[in-house]
């Protein structure tokens, strides 16, 4: 399948040089188009080097706002952009893909056409950490990153069910997207709580939010919003709550059952095994 890589950047300018370094370099089978947009960063530096990336990295494509405009705005130019049959992946532009992260996110996607949204391993995504969910995670080191990948991809397993996927990375499928349609700007116009709502969403439309256990994709966390990012996820929160009563208790239960402890434990031995 088709994906258009939507990475929405403002400020971080270090972060978003690794995160460009990681895509660029990482292998991926499938066709892949990548959007780079610069939401009226602060910082001079950024629109430079997201010009060189977009010259130098294949498929890649540079626009800059003339005004910040605000994550989930951001969002929405990239469903705007995609083509129908496209699945659009949203990237934090604080993140590190590794080898074969998209093709095994894809690879969920093929299993049910009823996947609506696939969300990657990594050490720092609330439910989806790794190797648990107890903390926010370290960033691995480039070949312990790499080790973890390796270690996912060797024994690929199903999907596994998720209340909600985690926007540091989040597959959409085209047909996900047609359904339930565009990120709520008006609630959540800086980000936080703007992917879940669209997941509470897809899920009463009638598609899963899905783990992909098969991938790793590392992420620094945020990077882009420094000291905001605690009144933004308060409000974030509060208006989430008030569209979908049911999230915490969703949420909670999934947190209860773990379903993906089983396979957390299963790569975590193999890897310290393969030491």
């Amino acid at each position: 399948m088709k994906t258009l890589i939507c990475v929405p950047v403002y400020g971080g300018l270090d972060s978003v040089e690794r995160c460009l370094d990681a895509l660029a370099a990482a292998p991926v089978a499938a066709e892949r188009r990548v959007l780079l947009i610069d939401d009226a960063s602060p910082d001079a530096r950024i629109a430079p080097l997201l010009a060189r990336y977009a010259l130098t990295m294949a498929n890649t494509q540079y626009r800059r706002n003339r005004s910040n405009r605000g994550f989930t705005w951001n969002v929405n130019q990239a469903f705007t952009a995609a083509q129908p049959d496209e699945a659009v992946c949203l990237l934090n532009s604080d993140t590190l893909v590794t080898t074969g992260w998209l093709d095994a996110m894809l690879g969920c996607l093929a299993e049910d056409e009823r996947i609506g949204t696939v969300t990657p391993f990594s050490n720092n995504a609330t439910i989806c950490s790794w190797p648990d969910f107890s903390q926010a995670w370290p960033v691995p080191p480039p070949a312990e990153r790499e080790r973890i990948a390796a270690a996912l991809r060797e024994a690929p397993a199903a999907a596994i069910d998720l209340p909600t996927g985690v926007g540091f990375c989040l597959l959409i499928s085209p047909s996900c997207r047609a359904a339930v349609g565009r990120f709520d700007v008006e609630n959540f116009p800086r980000g936080y709580g703007e992917e879940n709502d669209f997941c509470m969403r897809a899920a009463a439309a009638g598609f899963r939010n899905v783990l992909c256990p098969n991938a790793y994709v590392a992420h620094e966390g945020g990077a882009s919003f420094s000291g905001e990012r605690r009144a933004l996820m308060e409000v974030g929160a509060a208006r989430l709550l008030a569209k979908h009563p049911g999230y915490d208790e969703a949420v909670a239960a999934w947190i209860a059952a773990d379903p993906a402890r089983p396979r957390r434990l299963e790569r975590s031995a193999a890897l310290a095994a393969s030491r």
